[in-house]
């Protein structure tokens, strides 16, 4: 099964304004769904049931007290030029992401499951299949814009089927921070 661990964008104000930037960018690009909004932690890819259980095991074993986090600016990747993905960044919160983000590869790297690039921590709100002309301009004025903040309280282990209408994710594992 496809898995990764990620944490979800739950807080409706802040997808309320990631549904007005879908709305507002009005750009030949692949919306993400408001109820798949996360921060992909780390992409595991295929694994077996066996090693499932065994990430789900590690993963529970995490501790992490919950944080606010804010969601700022607009930003693109690989380059402005030629964009495949528009993420939203994060301001307020992130070195405490970063930390958690490293406590999760910690755990799954003694089971042999190594990140296959550093964890830069943003929200992708579009995929771009085709070159894009001038979305610079059009990015621009969300460069500074705030999305609005949101308690990071829980990490998922999830698995994702790949459908013509867009992915399924499914919830193998929740670990909620501790109060």
């Amino acid at each position: 099964m496809r898995t990764f661990v990620a944490i979800e964008v739950n807080n409706k104000d802040v997808l309320n304004s990631i549904h007005k930037i879908h709305t507002e960018l009005n750009i030949k690009a692949k919306p993400v769904e408001l109820h798949n909004m996360h921060f992909t932690v780390q992409f595991l890819g295929e694994v077996s049931e066996e090693m499932a259980r065994k990430i789900s095991d590690a993963l529970s074993s995490l501790e992490f007290s919950p944080f606010p986090i804010s969601f700022v600016g607009v930003g693109v990747f690989p380059k402005p030029s030629f964009p495949r993905v528009i993420w939203i960044g994060t301001d307020d919160g992130a070195n405490e992401l970063e930390k958690l983000a490293e406590m999760i590869h910690a755990k799954l790297s003694q089971l042999g499951l190594h990140p296959d690039k550093k964890f830069k921590p943003h929200v992708t709100i579009f995929r771009i299949k085709n070159k894009i002309e001038g979305i610079s301009n059009k990015l621009e004025k969300f460069s500074a814009y705030s999305f609005g903040k949101q308690m990071i309280s829980e990490i998922k282990f999830k698995k994702s089927e790949l459908a013509p209408e867009g992915p399924i994710y499914t919830d193998l594992l929740v670990v909620k921070g501790k109060k």
